[in-house]
């Protein structure tokens, strides 16, 4: 195992967050950017085989995120990655590839188990230990398509439920992760590593969890793909929890096709259907791909009631076009009142966070000593580098909730308001077969004072209502990338990979990262040039 930074480097990863200059060459820069279909495109014709490609991610990942700009996306190394990659590319060349993920390196954020010589910390120090040598299912399915598990993505401990003035994309095993797209900006949370490793190419996908809004605020912020699927469709056993209502897995990736390549192979033969839920289904995303996919399609228009940055409002009005001339009609819409589902969200999510995490801690190893949440605030109050940047607030008023009345009342209302009086009514009283709305705002400037300064996301309705939620890039801002956001009713992922798939293919989108110090420095090089031409 490699862990990011050894513990005494603490203080150089949380507050040396300029020290940005490359100290080594960047090698395989042509792996920035690069699909997982254009790899597989190599790898079959024998270009280049998985250790190649392993090799090639290891050097990228020691060169950018263990040196020059210092990202700190990247957890832990698998120490058998290596292995994998081989005994794959001797598969290969005697049967052929198992699927599109034969060979392909992945990160798997680390909340999630994997049955490698890792552990899995949720970044915490309490889990430093927490090797249970097991795949969690949707590992399990990835490993059976042929993929290489690279290794583990760092991630803001306990996927960004500890306190209310945490810093997204910082753990206490991990230290601080940057936006490869400006270094001193958030990379948002929780799957902050995940979101950050395929911006800079350090992994050809990722594995992210989503809550409320933790795979699709970084993926936007960075750039990427991302896919939060219907609640059930992906397994949650052997994931570090938050809340069973709400809590699953997703695809994060370079383009639409290979989140709907990575969701396939994450699903596999049979969705889990965890809870069972009679029109659970599975569909085939790579099929449902299409340039067309928009034509016919009754869209519903979300808007920011107050937006906070209105220079988003003209690059979301230039998404909508292309919606249109890819023959959608587009239809606008009310945001439902959303401070009702937030404060029902909050108690539901505390109660089961205690309920939920206690009982995934009696599973864990005699390694790991922490057994239930009180345990593991006695554990952050002893540990002064758990406490350093900010408390556990959440911590202590989750374990004081009790799985009581209110609590099932406050879900049955969160439930109801963001699902059939919010997402399903929009759908059925408009006739539509999605919605669209920006994914969040740009990405704001990492702040160990203030905590995070959040803009502001549509993230919410779908992550309450356990409705699919997928995020495309559709600009920038300042080279800030910015998503726009395909949301559904259940099992509709492929309706909502065909619609983005179309609308990428349509906008042509390209946000390179550029490991630039901050934004502020290319603006005002470029205000000194207009005062000379003056």
């Amino acid at each position: 195992m490699r862990i990011a930074a050894p513990f005494g480097a603490f203080f150089a990863i949380a507050f040396g967050l300029l020290g940005c200059a490359n100290r080594v060459p960047v090698p395989s820069p042509e792996l920035q950017g690069k699909s997982v279909m254009s790899l597989r495109a190599e790898l079959d014709s024998g270009r280049i085989t998985s250790e190649a490609l392993v090799r090639a991610y290891l050097e990228r990942i020691e060169a950018l995120d263990r040196q020059g700009p210092t990202l700190r996306a990247v957890l832990s190394i698998n120490p058998d990655a290596l292995d994998q990659a081989r005994a794959l590319d001797a598969e290969l060349r005697q049967n052929g590839p198992r699927g599109l993920l034969h060979g392909i390196p992945i990160l798997i954020k680390d909340n999630i188990e994997t049955k490698d010589p890792v552990p899995t910390t949720a970044g915490s120090l309490a889990l430093a230990s927490n090797r249970t040598s097991r795949d969690a299912p949707v590992v399990a399915n990835l490993r059976a398509a042929g993929a290489v598990i690279l290794g583990k993505a760092n991630l803001s401990e306990w996927a960004n439920f500890r306190s209310r003035d945490s810093i997204s994309g910082w753990s206490a095993l991990g230290g601080l992760t940057k936006n490869p797209h400006a270094l001193d900006r958030t990379p948002c949370g929780s799957s902050a590593g995940s979101a950050v490793a395929v911006a800079a190419g350090l992994a050809a996908a990722a594995v992210g969890t989503e809550t409320d809004g933790s795979i699709v605020c970084p993926a936007s912020m960075n750039g990427i793909v991302g896919l939060k699927p219907t609640l059930g469709l992906l397994s949650n056993r052997h994931i570090v929890p938050i809340a069973h209502s709400q809590d699953t897995a997703g695809a994060m990736a370079i383009d639409v096709r290979d989140a709907a390549v990575l969701l396939d192979a994450m699903v596999g033969q049979v969705p889990a259907c965890e809870p069972p839920a009679s029109d659970c289904k599975r569909a085939d995303y790579v099929q449902a791909l299409s340039t067309d996919a928009l034509r016919g399609k009754r869209i519903g228009v979300l808007r920011f009631d107050r937006p906070r940055q209105a220079e988003i409002v003209p690059i979301y009005e230039r998404a909508l076009q292309v919606l249109r001339e890819g023959g959608a009609q587009l239809v606008e819409v009310a945001t439902p009142a959303m401070a009702s589902i937030y404060e029902a969200e909050s108690r539901v999510l505390h109660t089961e966070f205690k309920i939920d995490l206690n009982a995934y801690l009696a599973t864990l190893p005699d390694t790991v000593e922490v057994r239930t949440l009180g345990a593991l605030i006695e554990f952050n109050a002893a540990s002064p580098r758990e406490l350093a940047l900010f408390g556990q607030d959440m911590f202590v008023e989750a374990n004081a909730t009790e799985e009581d009345d209110s609590y099932r009342e406050a879900l049955a209302r969160s439930k109801q308001l963001a699902g059939e009086q919010g997402l399903r009514r929009l759908l059925d009283e408009h006739e539509l077969d999605l919605l669209v709305a920006p994914t969040t705002g740009t990405a704001w400037r990492i702040d160990i004072a203030n905590g995070d300064q959040f803009p502001g996301s549509f993230s919410t309705l779908p992550a309450v209502a356990g409705y699919p939620h997928l995020t495309v890039p559709m600009g920038d801002l300042y080279g800030l990338p910015l998503g726009l956001s395909f949301i559904g009713a259940p099992w509709t992922e492929d309706v909502l990979l065909g619609a983005a798939y179309a609308f990428e293919q349509r906008a042509n989108v390209k946000l390179k990262a550029q490991f630039r110090p901050s934004i502020e420095e290319g603006h005002e090089a470029l205000e000194r040039a207009a005062l000379e031409a003056q």
